[in-house]
């Protein structure tokens, strides 16, 4: 298969972590003779830095006539430091889902057996949980009209939502639900928002066109809390976009660790994929950051084109380098591994896991631990 795939590093460790992807994506390339060529654009506070815009004509350009994007992270301190500052990074990733029409953010979230002792939460409640968030991410409050009084001291934010921004995100959810366990949760707060009362109408009108699929209501207040009490009870969850936005990021915690975490961002046309960890600037250039999420996005990226042996070839890698400890600090303070190294060994497993030995003296120096 050949494949344009748009790169967009953007800000922080974005580079680091989008490289040790790339690396993954040659090593698949080589091993399944594939082509994969990549097209290099700027974003977020790179290309303000650059063109004073976050989004520049060029990037757009480049992410349309591109099979896939594969994104890094996106924001800076110093726009973060400044309220009001009237461009910023984030406004990159927005104005980019909104232009390429990416509608609906998949996030999976599943647990590592050798991780597990890294979440917060207890090993009994978390082990076993594997489900999979679909938040709508083009409407909704992040979206709609903005104002602001004259004398500084009224603010509205409109959340609006059609049929047809519920309608097409709930298929994907229902279609996914259907290749998984079955169950799908909707979250609302359909007893106070009308919005919510209308998700909750067609999500359940369009129940009736997938009959094995069990449909479940929770309020967004009562799912939060049930994501920390019982996880395991969840497998495809489908909400509006805030709501996703923070129950995503209150997911991530189970894992035990933000840098393990990959996500798609779909649209009719193109699809996005990208780390959830964020810019994480106090780690740029240190070669500490941790690769796995940006790398796991890269497989959803396979798994898009329905390249899934290839997926599952690096999902197998990423288990045994987390399985041996071949992790950076944030996962193995005492004898962590570069960003680099922690890449190549997920590279030399994938091109020959009979023969990859774990040699930290190898590892350290970037040599080849295939015998």
């Amino acid at each position: 298969m050949k494949l344009n795939i748009a790169v967009l590093s953007g800000d922080g460790i974005g580079p680091e972590v989008t490289q040790q992807a790339t690396k993954i994506l040659d090593t698949i390339a080589e091993k399944y003779k594939h082509t994969f060529k990549y097209l290099k654009a700027d974003v977020g506070a790179i290309a303000i830095d650059k063109t004073g815009n976050p989004l520049p004509k060029e990037t757009i350009e480049i992410c349309n006539n591109a099979d896939a994007i594969l994104f890094g992270a996106i924001g800076d301190p110093k726009y973060d430091k400044d309220p009001n500052a009237k461009v910023r990074p984030e406004q990159g990733l927005l104005a980019l889902r909104k232009t390429l029409g990416l509608f609906a953010n998949i996030r999976p979230l599943t647990t590592f057996n050798g991780l597990i002792h890294q979440s917060n939460l207890k090993e009994d409640v978390i082990k076993g949980t594997d489900f999979v968030i679909y938040r709508e991410l083009t409407g909704g409050i992040y979206f709609g009209e903005k104002t602001l009084s004259d004398d500084g001291k009224t603010a509205t934010d409109v959340c609006s939502y059609s049929i047809d921004e519920i309608d097409r995100i709930a298929h994907l959810a229902f279609k996914a639900a259907q290749k998984r366990r079955k169950k799908l949760t909707l979250v609302d707060k359909a007893n106070v928002l009308e919005s919510s009362r209308l998700w909750r109408k067609r999500v359940t009108e369009l129940s009736k066109q997938y009959s094995n699929v069990k449909l479940e209501y929770l309020f967004v207040d009562n799912a939060a809390m049930q994501l920390i009490l019982n996880p395991t009870q969840f497998d495809v969850i489908l909400t509006e976009n805030m709501f996703g936005d923070i129950l995503s990021d209150e997911a991530s915690v189970i894992a035990g660790s933000i840098g393990l975490l990959a996500s798609a961002s779909v649209g009719e046309k193109t699809a996005l994929f990208e780390p959830i960890h964020g810019s994480y600037p106090q780690a740029k250039g240190k070669n500490i950051a941790n690769p796995v999420a940006a790398i796991l996005s890269a497989a959803m990226l396979l798994e898009h084109f329905n390249l899934n042996d290839e997926a599952e070839d690096i999902r197998a890698a990423v288990d045994k380098s987390i399985e041996l400890n071949i992790s950076t600090p944030d996962l193995n303070l005492e004898n962590h591994f570069s960003t680099a190294n922690v890449g190549s060994f997920i590279r030399d497993f994938i091109l020959d896991e009979d023969n990859t030995f774990y040699n930290k003296h190898n590892i350290d120096l970037g040599q080849s631990t295939i015998i």
